[in-house]
Order: C-alpha cells, then structure tokens, then sequence
C-alpha cells in the first residue's frame, strides 16, 4: 500500500492553508472567522455522523475496545508526565504543554476510516468505527483537560461546553441507543461533514508557523516520539495481550501509529493558546505518519 500517498491530500491542504494565508488576501482575520465554524459546526457534525451511522458491537469487540483503551491511556499518560521527567521537565513550557500534549494520544479520525477500508474492507471499517466510538470521547476529555486547568477554567464547565466532547458523546449515546440519521437529512449531514475535514486543516496551515516549534524542540521530539513509535509498540504488545485475531490486530497497528487530529490545533487555538506551536505538529505529525504507519502494518504485524 502506497502510504505516502494516502497521506500527501491532508499535509497538501496544510500547505495550501498556509500559502493562501501568507500570500493572498485571505490573511488570518479571514481564517479566524473559518476556524470557529469549523470548531462549533462543522467538526461536532462530523464526529457525530461518523461514531453513529455504524453499529457498535461491544460483545465482540470488547478485547479491541481493552487494547484500544490501554493504548490510548499509555499515551495520555506518557504526555501528562512530560514535567515530571528529571532530563526533560526544565524544557516542558507549562502552556504549551497543556496546548500539545494532546499530539501525542490523538489520532486522525478521517485516515483511520480510510486506511481501514482498504486494509480489511467492510470489517475494517466496522472494527475501526468501534475504536472511534470509545476513544474519542476519552481523547478530547484528556484533551481539554490539561487547558482547562492551565487556563484556571472550571474543568467540567470546558466539558459541556466543547462541541466536539458534546458532538462524540451524543453521537456514542445515540448509536448506543440504536438511533440514526434521518435518511432525508443525511446528504446535508454528509455534506456538512465532508466539507469539515479541508477547512479544518487548510485552518491548521492559515495559523502555522514552524518558527514556534524552536522554543520548546525537546518536548516536541518527545511527543511525536511517543506517537509514532511508543504507541505503536504498545499495541503490538497488546494485540498478543489481548489475543486478537489477525484483523483487530491490524486495525489496532493502524490506530495507534495514525497521524494525530488536525482538530488539536483548532482546540488549542480556541481554547485561548498557541495554535501555531500546535499546528506545526499537526504537520510534523502528517509527516511521520508516513514512516510509523508502515512500521506498524509493515514491519510489526509481519512478526
């Protein structure tokens, strides 16, 4: 599978984002006004069609949904304890840590969904939507969390009121509860939810700037570190832990060695912190992604 070019659509609408920004009239008061629409919107929309329109079944799924779980948690975890590394914790800035750590346990949705397909078809895409469905809801909470406490925000206040923890838990609560889209409003639905995905990363590439990246070099390397190779590791130990059959093991390797969310930098942006730090890993992390994801499905499911 040519990986480099499922990946080359995204990191070209950051580029593009990017470029329009700097040398057009479309300057950042334009992208400003085009990153709210997408952060109250368009992305909730998205993340809600996509957890509810596949069932989820938890019986059989439920040693994908453990490792999925377990693997999310080992990032969460490794990104929180950043400040309290001994060599690395004088070089971990308080704010951007709060903005960033999300980079290392967040995943890109949209190249998941993707990938899956291709990789195991119809039941790739199922197994995948599953581990959506209960990751996601854990990732935007562990998320917002580390801003909201930064920023001296009431915790359970940022909860209720971010749209993309309220557009994945009612869209999870929905499906578990059997309810759909109704079919005359799921090509609005549909639309809307296409069209969020390249606003959202030519917004991550209207707000970029790679100079940002130079004041905190050390935890960036640690972060994306974590991403690319810990939890790709971690799930393979995992996927043997767990005893997954050969196609959860591949979606398992596929999640966790994904380029992180484009969303984080909108998160980070409206939520009142560096956006630029942000989305520079955001582009790092596209990157990468093209080496981790052929590590995991290449080099790790072969063993």
């Amino acid at each position: 599978m040519n990986f480099a070019q499922l990946l080359f659509p995204d990191f070209s609408l950051i580029l593009c984002g990017y470029l329009v920004c700097r040398y057009t009239p479309l300057n950042r008061t334009v992208w400003q006004q085009v990153e709210t629409l997408v952060y109250f919107v368009f992305f909730p929309v998205l993340l809600f069609q996509s957890i509810v329109k596949s069932p989820l079944d938890i019986g059989s799924t439920s040693g994908l949904i453990g490792a999925g779980w377990t693997v999310g948690l080992t990032g969460i975890v490794l990104a929180y304890s950043l400040p309290y590394w001994p060599w690395l914790g004088r070089h971990v800035p308080a704010r951007d840590h709060a903005a960033s750590a999300q980079v290392a346990f967040r995943m890109n949705s949209f190249i998941g969904l993707a990938l899956a397909e291709r990789l195991a078809g119809p039941q790739g895409l199922l197994l995948i939507a599953v581990l959506i469905g209960v990751c996601v809801p854990l990732f935007n909470v562990a998320a917002v969390w580390p801003m909201a406490r930064q920023g001296q925000r009431g915790f359970a206040g940022a909860l209720l009121r971010n749209p993309l923890i309220i557009g994945t838990s009612s869209g999870l609560l929905a499906n578990l509860l059997g309810l759909s889209i109704p079919s005359w409003l799921e090509p609005t639905v549909s639309r809307i939810g296409a069209a969020s995905l390249p606003l959202g990363l030519m917004a991550a590439g209207a707000g970029m700037q790679f100079g940002a990246l130079g004041r905190a070099k050390s935890m960036a390397v640690v972060l994306l570190t974590i991403r690319h190779l810990l939890l790709p590791l971690a799930a393979f130990g995992l996927a043997r832990l767990f005893g997954l059959d050969p196609v959860q093991t591949t979606v398992l390797l596929a999640f966790s060695a994904l380029p992180t969310a484009p969303s984080a930098y909108v998160l980070a942006a409206r939520m009142g912190y560096d956006g630029a730090y942000v989305a520079g890993l955001v582009t790092l992390s596209t990157l990468l992604g093209m080496v981790s994801l052929p590590f995991a499905l290449g080099v790790l499911r072969g063993l």
